[in-house]
């Protein structure tokens, strides 16, 4: 590998970590360096992302690769062992200088830090937790630390990186066994669940015992997190959306990610020749919220789905795909209807629905009431009844879509 300098390093490094989407500080302890003592803090009024914490603040992480070499060779990683890329590779304590640098210069409040396989998993977990131990320990940094782990590691290093990192995330890359097996033989779907269950076992443990003991160190305190690939298999939308049902429930994920496949020079003849549309990625992350926070089960998403293709529509939402495939359950009393049936409907958000219940123990709501409560009361008004609005007939498809606009084209000078 030719000597490269700092500033080409990280060129190299911050672009390869640019295809790891589970990057969030969301749930992150708050520390803060008010008092003097050590830098960093997450309490706060080339290789910098973005992400947001739970009030909503923009936090800038210094998002790079401990190195892009790899002794693996999955099919859709641009930095697999047989790739033509050009590599590079940090010391542990260049990833701590610079993100001290950057945390002085007031560019970052945090870290995110992955990295290639070398040599083995086990030196590679090793090189990950002293980044993070030398930034915790010697230098006293108080800002968000989020490590991506190694499966294959030994589950004492898996555990070192939750003592020092906010969070930790192991990712499952593909969702079914089938596709794992063709693209990433050499990586086992066991082993990372695996893996996923002795960290989830870790967090549980040792938050009992902070509330015992005072002294109980904290553990990965933000969660873990994964992250699955979308495109570069076969695997349907409702295949997705099941598996990350199954990930949340059995591992008490804070996040599943998606990362639309994208074409990578020298691609394998296994992979698809096109990327997914950026929409498909968009519509997994609406029906994970779904999932989350609109109490929709696992089964009712994929109902919306395509039956045919198990598709999920790309010109309309997952909850008003659902809403117009099952027409029977609406329009809904907004002065009767449970919570369950008021998040069902299209254009009302968890606040809408609880501003709603409020409300109404005091007074009927008539429809004004319920257009100041959203954004578009027009996307509301055919699943609703309220005291003075009752949809004639509920609308169908071709009323509620808007027709796609056409595509602006550049017209020609000498066109007649």
């Amino acid at each position: 590998m030719a000597q490269l300098d700092t500033r080409e390093k990280l060129a190299i490094l911050a672009d390869a970590a640019k295809y790891d989407a589970s990057c969030s500080s969301s749930g992150s302890v708050k520390r803060t360096s008010r008092d003097g003592k050590g830098v960093g803090s997450t309490d706060s009024g080339m290789g910098i992302c973005h992400a947001y914490a739970p009030d909503g603040r923009c936090i800038s992480l210094l998002k790079i690769l401990l190195t892009n070499s790899c002794i693996f060779d999955c099919h859709y990683c641009i930095n697999r062992k047989s790739s033509n890329v050009r590599r590079a590779r940090f010391t542990a304590q260049e990833v701590v200088d610079l993100t001290l640098a950057f945390y002085k210069r007031n560019y970052i409040e945090g870290l995110f830090l992955s990295s290639g396989i070398i040599a083995s998993s086990n030196y590679t977990m090793e090189q990950i937790v002293e980044v993070a131990r030398s930034l915790r320990e010697d230098h006293q940094f108080r800002g968000y630390i989020h490590l991506k782990t190694i499966p294959d590691a030994d589950p004492e290093l898996v555990h070192q990186a939750g003592l020092y990192a906010d969070r930790v995330s192991i990712n499952v890359e593909l969702p079914t066994a089938g596709g794992l097996k063709r693209l990433a033989p050499e990586k086992d779907g066991v082993r990372i669940e695996t893996a996923m269950r002795e960290v989830k076992t870790s967090i549980i443990d040792l938050k009992d015992a902070k509330k015992r003991f005072k002294s109980a160190p904290r553990f990965a305190p933000a969660g873990q997190s994964t992250q699955m690939i979308v495109g570069a298999d076969a695997a349907t939308d409702g295949d997705i959306v099941t598996r990350a049902s199954s990930l949340y429930d059995r591992f008490d994920l804070r996040r599943v990610y998606y990362s639309a496949f994208s074409p990578i020079p020298d691609a394998s003849a296994v992979l698809p020749l096109q990327r997914p549309p950026l929409m498909r990625e968009h519509r997994l992350y609406q029906s994970d919220w779904l999932m989350r926070f609109y109490e929709f089960s696992p089964a009712e998403v994929v109902a919306a789905a395509d039956d045919a293709t198990g598709m999920l529509p790309l010109d309309i939402d997952p909850k008003l795909a659902w809403a117009l495939k099952f027409r029977g359950s609406f329009p809904v009393d907004v002065n009767r209807a449970p919570r369950e049936m008021l998040l069902r409907v299209p254009g009302l958000g968890t606040k809408a629905v609880a501003s709603i219940l409020t409300s109404r123990r005091w007074r009927r709501l008539h429809l004004a009431d319920v257009a100041r409560l959203t954004v578009s009361v027009a996307k509301v008004r055919p699943f609703i009844v309220a005291e003075d609005w009752r949809p004639v007939v509920l609308a169908d498809r071709a009323e509620i879509v808007p027709l796609p606009k056409p595509k602006a084209q550049q017209m020609e000078l000498f066109a007649a």
